[in-house]
C-alpha cells in the first residue's frame, strides 16, 4: 500500500542513516553487544549528523523542525539493519520534551546547545525499585535547603536507560507529601548534573534485550541540586509526566512496528536461501502462509503507527489513542516475531541471526512506557468503563 507520511526531505535522511548505520554500526555492533552499552563517542557522531537537533530550534543550534518524522525513519532503518543506537533514543524522545516544555529561557540557553552537540546526554529517572508503574508511591525526596539555593535529593531510581553514559538526568523527587485526595500531588522534576557529589551509578543492568543500551540503577545521597535546575513548578511533576506519556508510547509502538517490519524481512531473505529435503524453505505452503499471515499483520501496524505519527505531529494525539497503538503494535510485533524465528528453525535462536536479537529487543515493549495491562485501563476509562 501507498504510504504518505514521509516526503522527499524523509527519504533523502532515510539514505544518510542507512549508508551511516553500514558504514559506522554494522561493522563495530558485535562488539557493542558483548560490551552491553555503545562507546560515548559514538554520540558525537550522530550530533554531527544532526540527529540530536532536528527538533530543536534554531537559535540553540538544531534545525526546528517541529514533526518526529525523521525519528520514525530512525526507528525503520536501525530495525531493518538489526541494529540499535545504544540509549540516543531516550536523549531525544524523552529527554527532549521535557525541555521544551518546562524549561526556561535561561535553561534553554545551557541546556539545548549541549544537547544538540551530544556534549551532554539526558535520560529519565522514574522508575524506583518496588514502585514499578506506580509513580505516585515513589520515595525519592528533594528537600529545599534552609537559605533556599538548592534542593537535598535523596532516592534511589531503576530501569533507567542511557543511565551510564547521562550527563544529565531528569528526576523525579517529591518535593511535597501527597494529600488525601491526591497521592500524585508533590512530585517535582529537576535536571539533574550526574556529576554531582553524592551521585552514583550502581549496576549497569544485565538485561534480556536491548543489550547495546546502557540501563541502570541510580543512587543520590545528599545530593545538592540548584533551585535553577528544577523544571517546571514544583509539585506539579506528574501533570508534566502524563503531558508526556504519549509521545513516549508512541515511539514505543513506531518501534515495534518497525521491528516486527524487519522481522519479516530477515525472514524472508532466510527461507529463501535455506534448503531442507532439497528444496528452499520457502517453497514449502506453510511457509508462505505463515509470512503472508505476518505481512498482513505488519501492514496493519504500519497503518496504525502512521495514523499515530501524524496526530502526534498535529498535537492532536490522545493518551487512550497512544495506549490504543502501544497495545496494539506491540502484541502484533510480538506475533510476527515469534512466528518468523519458527521459521528460522534452530538457527533462530542464535544470537548470530538478527531475528534472536529481535526477539529478546521486544519483550520489554510490552512492559516499559506502562504495561500492556495499563493500557488497556486507560482504553477502558476512555471508553467510560
Amino acid at each position: 500500500m501507498r504510504r504518505t507520511v514521509f516526503n522527499e526531505d524523509h527519504e533523502a535522511f532515510r539514505a544518510t542513516i542507512r549508508a551511516f548505520i553500514e558504514a559506522e554500526v554494522v561493522p563495530v555492533h558485535e562488539e557493542w553487544f558483548a560490551a552491553g552499552q555503545v562507546p560515548r563517542e559514538f554520540y558525537y557522531k550522530l550530533a554531527e549528523l544532526g540527529v540530536f537537533g532536528i527538533r530543536v530550534d534554531e537559535e540553540y543550534g538544531g534545525a526546528g523542525i517541529d514533526s518526529h518524522k525523521f525519528e520514525a525513519v530512525m526507528y525503520e532503518e536501525t530495525a531493518r539493519a538489526g541494529v540499535t543506537f545504544g540509549g540516543s533514543g531516550v536523549h531525544v524522545l524523552l529527554g527532549l520534551p521535557y525541555i521544551q516544555m518546562l524549561a526556561t529561557d535561561e535553561q534553554k540557553k545551557r541546556y539545548l546547545p549541549k544537547f544538540v552537540s551530544g556534549e551532554e546526554m539526558w535520560a529519565l529517572a522514574m522508575t524506583e525499585p518496588g514502585t514499578g508503574s506506580d509513580l505516585a508511591g515513589m520515595k525519592t525526596t528533594a528537600k529545599l535547603s534552609e537559605d533556599g539555593t538548592h534542593y537535598v535529593l535523596n532516592g534511589s531510581k531503576t530501569f533507567i536507560t542511557g543511565g551510564v553514559h547521562a550527563d544529565r538526568v531528569i528526576v523525579c523527587a517529591r518535593t511535597s507529601a501527597p494529600t488525601a485526595e491526591d497521592r500524585r500531588f508533590g512530585i517535582s522534576l529537576f535536571a539533574v548534573d550526574t556529576t554531582s557529589e553524592g551521585y552514583s551509578i550502581g549496576r549497569k543492568l544485565d538485561k534480556l534485550g536491548l543489550r547495546t543500551s546502557d540501563t541502570a540503577e541510580l543512587a543520590f545521597v545528599d545530593v545538592k541540586v540548584p533551585v535553577e535546575d528544577l523544571l517546571g513548578e514544583e509539585n506539579k511533576g506528574f501533570y508534566y509526566l502524563g503531558q508526556n506519556l504519549p509521545s513516549e508510547r508512541w515511539g514505543i509502538a513506531y518501534g515495534a512496528y518497525a521491528q516486527a517490519k524487519a522481522a519479516v524481512r530477515f525472514a524472508q531473505q532466510y527461507v529463501q536461501d535455506r534448503t531442507v529435503f532439497g528444496k528452499t524453505v520457502a517453497s514449502f505452503q506453510n511457509t508462505k502462509f505463515e509470512l503472508a499471515a505476518c505481512q498482513a499483520e505488519v501492514d496493519a501496524a504500519e497503518a496504525v503507527a502512521d495514523r499515530a505519527l501524524e496526530a502526534l505531529d498535529a498535537g492532536e494525539l490522545t493518551a487512550a489513542e497512544a495506549a490504543s497503538a502501544k497495545l496494539f503494535n506491540t502484541e502484533v510485533a510480538h506475533r510476527v516475531i515469534d512466528r518468523c524465528l519458527q521459521l528460522h528453525g534452530g538457527y533462530g535462536f542464535m544470537n548470530e541471526y538478527p531475528i534472536a536479537r529481535l526477539y529478546a529487543d521486544n519483550r520489554v515493549n510490552r512492559i516499559y512506557g506502562g504495561t500492556s495491562e495499563v493500557m488497556k485501563s486507560i482504553i477502558a476509562k476512555a471508553m467510560g468503563l
